[in-house]
């Protein structure tokens, strides 16, 4: 079980939420650290996310065909 952590960045659509999450990496030979930003889709069944929310994600069996995520807790 997968799960990311991220912020709500839109409200598409009617259950469907799309999450910011942040990652940082460092690069192998100069040890910079630099940030990769990946936007998810994710089913929110109750819709109780709001926009700037921070939330956690966990991947699941395919909703839709852009959709593999559902909403676990809303840090409201």
């Amino acid at each position: 079980m997968i799960t990311k952590k991220g912020t709500v960045v839109k409200i598409s659509g009617t259950k469907t939420i799309k999450v910011e999450v942040n990652e940082y990496r460092t690069h192998a030979k100069y040890k910079k650290q630099y940030r990769i930003t990946t936007n998810f889709l994710a089913h929110d069944e109750q819709e109780k996310a709001a926009v700037g929310d921070l939330v956690t994600i966990k991947q699941t069996a395919p909703i839709s065909k852009k959709k593999t995520w559902i909403l676990v807790k809303d840090g409201k």
